[in-house]
């Protein structure tokens, strides 16, 4: 009953954090990791949390794209450059091999990265004016920087790139999730054919499917809602909340603390 009850908590978990980053355009790879990280799945080596990682972003990002692209909410111009460079970047990123204790501590930096990033966040930002698109050679640089970091780690790059879209003024919010969320999706799969080419596929379909479907429920009304001005401050303060936990369970477990 105990393992149900958790298995059920955890299906949940993973549909909430697809919701949140739905709505702003991003896959929720580093919510997956954080909520995984605080289960019995932490034992699993970096390789099988970042391809499950990457498949429940693929899943989700699509959605979340689709539903920006339909409401008029995406920039080619902007999003090109970004895209173009951090393909074979994450390509990269994703063959290699990362010693568990380097994984651990990037991971750490980017469950604290993001928990922020959600936590500074105003729920229903405004629709502000924005300038241009910045100049090829410096969303060439930036695409790949992000790339390579996103294939790492696991992740599919939107909690770097959303936020530097937003302060640099490149774009506005709408524009930027649409943006993110095609940037996601396409760097979630050069990462996991990285993956593939360095053997390392460990996909596990039958762990992989219960968290599919519950992130295709929570991805699909978040994108959904969020495309439309969808409030989540209640469950952007409770992800924010998930991520500085997994992060400090991280930290600890990496001082030798964590029993």
């Amino acid at each position: 009953m105990e393992v149900v009850l958790g298995e059920l908590i955890l299906l949940v978990a993973l549909s909430l954090v697809a919701a949140m980053y739905a709505s702003v355009g991003h896959g929720g790879a580093s919510g997956y990791l954080a909520v995984l990280s605080l289960t019995v799945y932490a034992s699993n080596d970096p390789a099988w949390l970042k391809q499950h990682a990457w498949s429940l972003n693929l899943l989700v990002a699509g959605m979340a794209f689709f539903a920006y692209w339909k409401n008029d909410f995406f920039d080619s111009k902007l999003a090109i450059p970004f895209i173009v460079a951090s393909i074979p970047a994450a390509l990269i990123g994703g063959y290699l091999r990362v010693n568990d204790d380097v994984y651990d501590t990037l991971l750490s930096i980017t469950l604290v990265f993001a928990a922020w990033k959600l936590y500074t966040t105003k729920s229903g930002e405004s629709e502000e004016l924005f300038s241009s698109p910045p100049k090829v050679h410096i969303a060439l640089i930036v695409g790949a920087a992000i790339g390579l970091l996103s294939g790492i780690i696991g992740v599919g790059g939107g909690i770097f790139l959303s936020p530097l879209i937003l302060i640099f003024g490149w774009g506005d919010p709408k524009t930027t999730a649409g943006v993110a969320a095609l940037f996601i999706w396409v760097n979630s799969a050069a990462g996991l054919i990285g993956s593939s080419i360095s053997g390392q596929l460990v996909i596990d379909f039958v762990v992989l499917a219960p968290f599919a479907i519950a992130v295709l429920i929570g991805g699909y009304l978040g994108s959904r809602f969020g495309s439309e001005k969808f409030s989540q401050n209640t469950v952007r303060m409770t992800l924010v909340s998930v991520m500085l936990i997994a992060a400090i369970r991280q930290i600890l477990e990496l001082a030798g603390i964590w029993f």
